[in-house]
């Protein structure tokens, strides 16, 4: 891997600061479940499957300062409320026969494995529906800095760069924390991969011109009909897509899967602070006090998905998992 989004030594979780890439690469040091809990609300890490990997050594961390197995989970849970890997981790945990530190930390590295693992599987397979010479559209970011490595989406793009497929990438900034044009290119740059960066808007008259082959997304939480939770903008790209005749394909690990939500209506969207918006890297660029609604996420339903793309299988429309 040549990106990591964090790394366990000794004691300690070395964190990679996103919130300040591509600028700066300041690593953070987290020794405590707290520390982890802070980074998750205030997006030093983000990413679903990076998500769940921070919470799991989250509660490695809380295991070794003796803090109750109960009170960390909760507060990690609470941290964001959309990206169900968090929940998936900080329960797997809570179901070990032990509380000892060296258990917890031992499930924490198994977990980050397993996500290094689906990732590469989750590449294998998605390359295989990428022609040679494909246009590629993507939103967000979804490779290293999402996951334990190598990435869902981004992963796919990655991989099917590596099988020689002369793949380009047309990446959307993703307002409004620009999550495309910071860490998306950033990545892109680092494995020499061809792209053009674009605002969200572009997409459209790319479509249209015929230079968009797929566009490929990943989930922050999947329900049981294929409706699928991600980035705000990702909808439209669906929709955009269909009309357009563009497959449009989700990527994840069965872990982001919530079955026991029925549809995507059921899925909680975190809304974020309004500076998010209004701000850019500290700046403000809208008159002071002005109303903002700024959800983090939206839901683009199952049957604008052409396939979903997982470590396990390539699954297509109808879905019900």
């Amino acid at each position: 891997m040549t990106i990591r989004p964090m790394i366990w030594e000794g004691k300690v979780l070395r964190m990679l600061d996103q919130r300040v890439l591509p600028n700066q690469e300041l690593w953070l040091e987290l020794a405590t479940y707290e520390d982890v809990v802070d980074a998750i609300k205030t997006m030093a890490v983000r990413g679903a499957p990076a998500i769940g990997v921070a919470a799991a050594y989250g509660m490695a961390l809380a295991a070794l300062h003796k803090v109750p197995v109960e009170r960390a989970a909760a507060d990690l849970a609470a941290s964001r409320p959309t990206a169900v890997n968090l929940f998936w981790a900080v329960d797997r945990i809570r179901g070990l026969q032990t509380w000892e530190f060296e258990a917890v930390l031992a499930e924490a590295q198994a977990i980050e494995a397993e996500d290094l693992a689906m990732n590469h599987a989750i590449g294998v397979r998605g390359a295989d529906l990428i022609g040679k010479g494909f246009n590629i559209l993507t939103i967000c970011n979804t490779g290293s800095l999402a996951t334990a490595g190598h990435g869902t989406a981004l992963g796919i793009i990655r991989t099917a760069h590596s099988q020689g497929k002369d793949v380009h990438v047309f990446s959307c900034e993703t307002r409004p924390r620009q999550q495309g044009l910071r860490l998306t290119a950033y990545e892109l740059l680092k494995e020499g991969i061809p792209f053009h960066s674009i605002a969200d808007s572009v997409a459209a008259s790319l479509m249209k011109d015929g230079k968009v082959d797929c566009v490929i997304a990943g989930a922050d939480r999947i329900a049981a009909n294929g409706d699928a939770a991600n980035k705000i903008g990702t909808y439209a790209l669906a929709v955009l897509a269909y009309h357009h005749g563009i497959p449009f394909y989700i990527a994840a690990p069965t872990s982001t899967f919530d079955v026991t939500l029925f549809s995507g209506d059921l899925i909680p969207i975190e809304e974020r602070s309004a500076t998010e918006l209004t701000q850019i890297e500290g700046v403000q660029v809208a008159p002071i006090d002005t109303p903002v609604y700024n959800p983090a996420f939206d839901v683009t339903p199952g049957e604008l998905i052409a396939a979903i793309i997982t470590e396990q299988f390539v699954y297509r429309r109808p879905y019900a998992f």
